[in-house]
């Protein structure tokens, strides 16, 4: 189960590197959010007892951590601040340029 979670955690940051490397802004923000859910998933997962209870089940005789559960809670809250400052920014450029392709936008070099 564990290998299947550190896989799982791994593609998902994979793929969420790979739309960040995109031109498309669109891209960008879906990696962007595909990223913040693997180190969610990553710190929940790095919190279970042994690696046999998850971090947010007590079992019998052992207390779960709560430390990953806030550090997950902290980092939905950081990550949905940064998106939406992303979003804004998407679309201050799509109106001004009327393109999410960042090789058709002309402003951006210098």
């Amino acid at each position: 189960m564990e290998l299947i979670t550190a896989l799982a955690i791994g593609i998902m940051f994979g793929v969420g590197i790979f739309q960040i490397l995109r031109r498309n802004v669109i891209r960008s923000a879906i990696g962007l959010i595909i990223i913040s859910n693997a180190i969610n998933l990553f710190l929940l997962s790095a919190g279970a007892y042994d690696g046999v209870a998850a971090a947010y089940v007590d079992a019998v005789g052992q207390r779960s951590d709560a430390l990953p559960q806030v550090l997950v809670l902290t980092a939905i809250v950081i990550s949905m601040g940064g998106f939406s400052f992303v979003l804004a920014m998407l679309y201050i450029l799509s109106a001004r340029y009327k393109t999410s392709d960042l090789d058709e936008v002309k402003g951006l070099r210098y």
